[in-house]
């Protein structure tokens, strides 16, 4: 379609930008079948949502303490963050030439070679498990592990939260119950659709800034001793050894204060959000969206081309600055170091806020911890299940899953489909001390593998990458090399044990996770899936040429009869 553009709305009430933004989903090849009613705030506001640093400092405060302290948490915050940058610059560079709600998954199939797209999508489209295990790649295995590690640990502050100044024991079974509970008020609340999430959206915005602003001033005034710069930001600290010989003594210090980075890279995961919220515009300048919710909300997002983008970088900076500010707060205002690593309370962050606060004070402030955690495990499952529904439309989950419902224009099968993968993943919670710091773990290596296929493609066949408004142009290639460096090296870290000695009960199962994910997904492709996985397929085409893509089958007709043209894998 070429139509100028102009801001005024079409016969249909339809604005200029929405034709272009339609327009460029169709040169992609999709209908725009999401509700698109994001603006560039909205986007970053869910970016932010799921990043949400105040879930991701509360509930891994214990593992930063004890697996190198408060210098490693500190000086790692400001590492973590300046490498992550790199990271999220790569993304946006790409998200801004492809805003659609499927994500890597799409971004890998498009710049690589046309012999090679289906694989490279196949490989980076999913994760943990599949309706029929289909399908199961790196994005969907960290999607589904970042909701876990988000909802799970919020399960576990609601937990620990009901102790204090009462009689309840937590347990295993109850945490678990609790996690399955919240799963279940997500998945209700997402099959609302988008309107419903916008207005939670801006709440969820208001408690993560003002809110969460609050809270570190609040802890710093009220403190009644703080500790010196010299303890928050060179105190080393090895608490690793369950029978008192820690991996600094096995090992060396630095591996502890590598294994400690988890913290700070862990809460700075998700932000591929803004482009499943994204929808594909045109290449205008004001039409682009950046990636905390790039991936799956995309689609879905207005001038997807600069507020995709934009909303990656931006949710990313802030959350670096946001996050760094509370890691300084509660860790200036511990007051007894030993007493809160060792609490019997067992939650440093709830320990130092009855410390300074009283019980009364620290369920109030715990209680607004909770609510943002709340938030950010809802829009974890907001993302999560517009990627599968981005997957499933290319066939890379089975057709039933490739379903918007009519009325809330929401695909509220993936949505289930995230909340039931979620519960499993926490199950092995209840033989596990080591648990949850696994399921963080294999959240953020299957986010960031995710992550980092669609850039190493990017560099190496750097001819096929077509850029769109916001192009980093020399800087490029450098960029997406430190930032692929940058993933294999978390990588080989977090798969590391990170408590001695190695038993059962302390396994860090990550690499198992993450073996089985990659030979699955290599092993599934050579011996069936290229057979039949195309990768992102043309709706529009389809359309063109009258083929009904309601009626069941026909597409898969139409492509057997060559009506199509053959090739979908670009």
């Amino acid at each position: 379609m070429d139509r100028k553009p102009d801001h005024a709305a079409g016969l249909d009430g339809i604005s200029a930008k929405q034709i272009q933004d339609e327009g460029k989903l169709a040169e992609l090849g999709y209908r725009q079948e999401l509700n698109r009613d994001w603006s560039l705030l909205h986007n970053f506001g869910v970016s932010f949502s799921i990043i949400s640093v105040i879930t991701g400092i509360t509930t891994l405060f214990q593992y930063g303490l004890n697996t190198g302290g408060p210098g490693v948490m500190s000086v790692g915050w400001i590492v973590v963050s300046f490498f992550t940058m790199f990271v999220a610059l790569g993304m946006a560079e790409i998200v801004s030439a492809v805003p659609t709600s499927g994500g890597p998954y799409f971004w890998a199939a498009i710049l690589a070679p046309d012999d090679k797209a289906a694989f490279a999508s196949w490989i980076t489209g999913a994760g943990l498990i599949t309706a029929l295990l289909r399908a199961i790649r790196f994005n969907l295995l960290g999607q589904v592990a970042v909701t876990t590690g988000i909802t799970f640990g919020g399960a576990n502050l609601i937990s620990t939260v009901a102790t204090v100044g009462t009689s309840y024991s937590p347990t295993a079974a109850r945490t678990l119950g609790i996690y399955a509970a919240v799963l279940v008020s997500h998945g209700v609340i997402n099959s609302f659709g988008v309107h419903t999430l916008r207005y939670l959206n801006n709440s969820s915005i208001i408690l993560h800034s003002v809110g969460v602003t609050c809270f570190g001033i609040a802890v710093l005034a009220k403190a009644p001793i703080h500790q010196s710069a010299k303890f928050v930001f060179a105190t080393f600290y090895d608490g690793t050894g369950v029978d008192g010989v820690g991996w600094g003594m096995r090992a060396s210090p630095a591996y502890v204060a590598a294994c400690g980075v988890l913290m700070s890279q862990y809460t700075i995961t998700g932000f591929d959000a803004s482009a499943h919220l994204c929808k594909t515009p045109s290449f205008a300048p004001e039409d682009i969206k950046i990636d905390s919710l790039i991936q799956n909300l995309a689609e879905e997002t207005k001038s997807a081309s600069w507020s995709a983008p934009l909303g990656v970088l931006m949710s990313v900076g802030v959350s670096a600055v946001f996050g760094f500010f509370i890691v300084l707060s509660l860790l200036f205002s511990i007051q007894h170091f030993e007493s809160t690593v060792q609490s019997d309370i067992g939650q440093p962050v709830v320990q130092i806020l009855v410390d300074i606060f009283g019980n009364a004070g620290a369920i109030v402030l715990m209680t607004l911890v909770i609510v943002c955690v709340y938030h950010c495990g809802l829009f974890s499952m907001t993302s999560n299940s517009r990627m599968m529904f981005g997957f499933a439309r290319d066939k890379g989950l089975p057709p039933f899953f490739n379903k918007v419902d009519a009325r809330f224009k929401s695909p509220i099968r993936t949505v289930w489909l995230a909340a039931f993968l979620s519960f499993l993943l926490a199950i092995p919670s209840l033989g596990s001390t080591v648990a949850f710091s696994a399921a963080t773990s294999i959240a953020t290596i299957g986010l960031y593998i995710s992550y980092g296929i669609p850039i190493l493609i990017g560099l190496i066949y750097h001819r096929n990458f077509q850029k769109g408004p916001f192009n980093l142009q020399v800087a490029s290639r450098p960029v997406a090399l430190i930032a692929v460096l940058w993933i294999c090296f978390i990588s080989i870290i977090f798969c590391l044990p990170t408590a001695n000695p190695v038993s059962d009960q302390t396994l860090n199962y990550t690499p198992v996770a993450v073996g089985i994910v990659a030979a699955y997904a290599f092993g599934s492709w050579f011996l069936w899936a290229r057979t039949w996985f195309k990768g992102p397929i043309r709706q529009i085409q389809a359309e063109t040429l009258g083929v009904n893509l309601e009626e069941p089958g026909a597409l898969e007709r139409a492509e057997a009869e060559g009506k199509l043209g053959g090739n979908y894998s670009s």
